[in-house]
């Protein structure tokens, strides 16, 4: 069965030079088979054919970090305001009371979001484990996802220290490192999967520097390169978590992952924005890579990531909405824009372009969550696309150079269509798996119910 995107306005390849207009793509199962002019018409008869000659197509994106229960605690008033370790104290008690359906429809929330602004692959790093929850975190994240059709590479995220421990988080969202490491090991044998095509692969993810011990880290690293697995943290987002890590281990967040064997090329930190120019060049020479959180980093202000020369030195930079409390969306083209303004802020005009900016959203993704065959539109590669109507108000004046427009121009960043491993996930801008006024009812509902169980 055959899915045709017939005379598509623009196909942003990211194959510098190879762009197409007017062209073809062919699906076939969930990998592209053909893409160029006319090559729909060699398929006898397709299941679909949908017409693309007003949108601007490019690969799915892939998403970095985030946390997906986040969606039920947005623009909360106590917080708005607050920096990182004052905006953890307050939420985690609201967050000791997500139940099974909070985690469930959070998941909905956010992965439908990322699918209608073009995102197809995405990771979130769950580490909330609250004292007796019934069910199964992940099981249940991954139903929600399946359900959307995103394909999913979710963390197995872990807090060890307790505030009586000298961490944030209250005891009721912390477990042993005996029982983290045990539900570690359970999750990669049942759900790791590293075939070519996944939809559905595993990273484990301690919390960060302040949230769980070297031991644990180190551990956590070495069973996740016994699994072939990813690993990812939080690392140098902010000064006090610098400061926190020089009082407490009596050296900076970096040299810590290293003693901790937490460093290497499955290795990637969410944030990374206060890197010194040693650490810059460690992480270019061990291929560590960076997700880089551009709107969370400015909601918090926390500060700058330097991605500019983390990109001149070679180093893989992918993109990510971070967590739904700390952006208030998951609008994945709006990140992308925000990644390339907020470089120019530090850099100048011409810190980062357009085009670099969709080859972070793809191409490093990819590379960040190990998905060798996404990120691409080329023959042989998965069937991962987003489709977007440039023939609006919005863009009228600026179609001279089409896959920059989606950055520079327009103020819907919706999907007409997105399609995943073949699927199509969005479909006329509306998501395939879910009716979206239920989704808002259910997620409102939790939402109100949660916050009203911590007296927030």
């Amino acid at each position: 069965m055959a899915i045709v995107l017939k005379d598509c306005f623009y196909v942003g390849t990211l194959d510098r030079g190879s762009e197409l207009k007017g062209a073809d793509i062919v699906i076939e199962g969930n990998r592209i088979t053909a893409v160029g002019k006319d090559a729909g018409k060699a398929v006898a008869a397709p299941e679909r054919v949908i017409d693309c000659s007003r949108h601007v197509v490019v690969p799915g994106f892939v998403n970095t970090h985030h946390h997906f229960y986040q969606t039920l605690t947005r623009n909360l008033k106590a917080v708005q305001d607050a920096k990182l370790f004052d905006w953890l104290i307050y939420l985690y008690d609201i967050w000791k009371h997500l139940d099974r359906d909070a985690i469930y429809w959070s998941t909905m929330l956010a992965a439908g979001e990322l699918l209608k602004t073009g995102c197809t692959t995405a990771t979130d790093h769950h580490y909330v484990y609250p004292h007796g929850f019934a069910g199964d975190i992940m099981e249940t994240q991954f139903e929600a996802a399946g359900r959307l059709g995103m394909r999913f590479s979710p963390t197995r995220g872990s807090m060890s220290r307790s505030k009586k421990d000298g961490g944030l988080p209250p005891d009721s969202v912390v477990q042993t490192e005996d029982a983290i490491m045990a539900d570690c090991e359970r999750v990669l044998a049942k759900y790791h999967d590293s075939s070519e095509f996944s939809m559905r692969k595993i990273v484990l993810a301690p919390c960060s520097p302040f949230s769980v011990t070297k031991e644990l880290m180190r551990e956590s690293a070495r069973l996740a390169r016994r699994h072939g697995a990813n690993l990812h943290t939080h690392l140098a987002e902010t000064q006090d978590e610098n400061d926190f890590c020089v009082q407490f281990y009596g050296k900076r967040p970096l040299a810590l992952m290293e003693e901790c064997e937490f460093i290497g090329k499955d290795v990637f930190y969410a944030h990374g924005i206060h890197f010194n120019d040693e650490e810059l060049t460690l992480l270019t020479q061990t291929d560590t890579k960076v997700a880089h959180c551009p709107s969370s980093n400015m909601r918090l202000g926390s500060g700058i990531a330097r991605v500019k020369e983390m990109l001149e030195r070679g180093m893989t930079v992918g993109i990510a909405v971070d967590g739904s409390a700390s952006n208030d969306a998951s609008d994945f083209l709006g990140e992308m824009r925000n990644a390339m303004l907020l470089q120019r802020v530090r850099y100048g005009s011409d810190a980062l372009t357009a085009r670099q900016v969709f080859e972070m959203a793809s191409q490093h993704g990819a590379r960040v969550l190990n998905f060798p065959k996404i990120g691409t539109i080329a023959p042989g590669y998965a069937a991962d696309l987003a489709c977007f109507d440039v023939h609006r108000m919005d863009f009228a004046g600026s179609l001279n150079d089409p896959l920059a427009a989606l950055l520079f121009c327009g103020y819907a960043h919706t999907t007409d269509y997105t399609l995943v491993n073949g699927k199509v996930v969005v479909d006329k801008g509306r998501l395939v798996g879910v009716d979206e006024d239920e989704l808002f009812k259910k997620g409102h509902e939790i939402s109100s119910a949660i916050i009203a169980k911590a007296g927030a």
